[in-house]
């Protein structure tokens, strides 16, 4: 069991940054690919980023190319998202995510451990 533990959230202004952490419990990150996801009220949870196990080989949702970056750290065992020109329409839960299935993986289903969110608000 992987347990995942998100901070780094808050209130910011339109155009504004934030960076996000993930780091596990009791465990390594090496094994895993991990994702980055958000969810907005009345909206289903929606893939954000996800990086490679090995390679570092990321991609990123259409929505967020060129203003968000993944990146993780096997030393220090933590997967980063690094928000730039943040918008309105960024505002949600952001959830990080792990999983061992190989490959380029943006549904919610391949990813069985996940963090208890961290909330991200954008003001205009």
């Amino acid at each position: 069991q992987v347990q995942l533990v998100e901070s780094g959230g808050g209130l910011v202004q339109a155009g504004g940054s934030l960076r996000l952490s993930c780091a596990p419990s009791g465990r390594t990150l090496s094994n895993y690919a991990m994702g980055w996801f958000r969810q907005a009220p009345g909206k289903e949870r929606e893939f954000v980023a996800t990086i490679s196990r090995s390679t570092g080989t990321t991609y990123y949702a259409d929505s967020v190319k060129g203003r968000f970056t993944i990146s993780r750290d096997n030393a220090k065992s933590t997967v980063y998202l690094q928000m730039d020109t943040l918008k309105p329409e960024d505002t949600a839960v952001y959830y990080c995510a792990a999983t061992m299935v190989p490959g380029i993986r943006t549904t919610p289903g391949n990813y069985p451990y996940w963090g208890q969110g961290t909330q991200v608000t954008v003001s205009s």
